[in-house]
């Protein structure tokens, strides 16, 4: 029983070939690339205009310098959602519930920061591993903490993204199984538990586009520590 329930977080294969590289590949395909007409149609205005006010709400707090990470941000933001949202789907694979892919993405944009910090305002990042008023006696204790608390900055990262998603599928998955199961028994339990079915498939849809966002505004923040 425990086997079937993750064997929708193994990553599938076709002829011994992954497919985890098609699923990645597939976000890129479905928004449509603007044109250069004059008059665009409303699914680019409507992608267009959240493309314009997420940049604005992340880029708002960082100074100029961080602004160079608008591209960056922006589009791992609509990739992380895309992933997530088409995990849903019956029958699809979420790459985003892989910690290791997750940590693909936290690892290397968290270190990028930690070295524009460390390069622009070397005295600045080290101030933060010791706070200012610190008692002599526990400087070497909290510069420890402070050091651990910033290696587990990009583990965090990727286990709240993949503990999210892969507690959700769970509950969905069990929630559907006990759906088809009372059915033939107690069919107006059923009902019920597929109504709640549905209502939690909804929060799942939230949880994904909050998830992602979270993941872009946790890096935003930490770059706005070292710019």
């Amino acid at each position: 029983m425990m086997l079937s329930l993750f064997d929708q977080f193994m990553s599938p294969t076709l002829l011994g070939i992954p497919l985890l590289a098609i699923a990645l590949s597939l976000p890129w395909v479905l928004y449509p690339k603007p044109s250069n007409r004059w008059l665009n149609n409303r699914l680019l205005t409507l992608q267009g205009w959240f493309i314009n006010r997420f940049t604005q709400q992340i880029l708002q707090p960082l100074s100029l310098g961080g602004h160079k990470w608008a591209l960056l941000l922006t589009s791992l933001m609509l990739f992380l959602i895309t992933l997530n949202m088409l995990g849903l789907l019956p029958y699809t694979f979420t790459p985003t519930t892989q910690l290791s892919l997750n940590m693909a993405f936290a690892v290397p944009l968290w270190l990028a920061t930690v070295i524009i910090g460390a390069r622009n305002q070397p005295t600045h990042a080290l101030a933060h591993l010791l706070p200012e008023g610190t008692p002599t006696p526990l400087i070497p204790v909290l510069i420890i903490i402070e050091t651990i608390s910033l290696f587990i900055r990009p583990l965090a990262l990727g286990v709240r993204l993949t503990a999210n998603l892969t507690a959700g599928h769970l509950l969905i998955q069990l929630i559907a199984t006990a759906a088809f199961v009372l059915l033939p028994l107690m069919p107006a339990v059923a009902l019920l538990t597929a109504i709640l079915l549905f209502l939690l498939t909804l929060l799942e849809v939230a949880v994904a586009m909050i998830q992602a966002y979270v993941f872009v505004l946790l890096l935003s923040l930490y770059l706005q520590e070292n710019v």
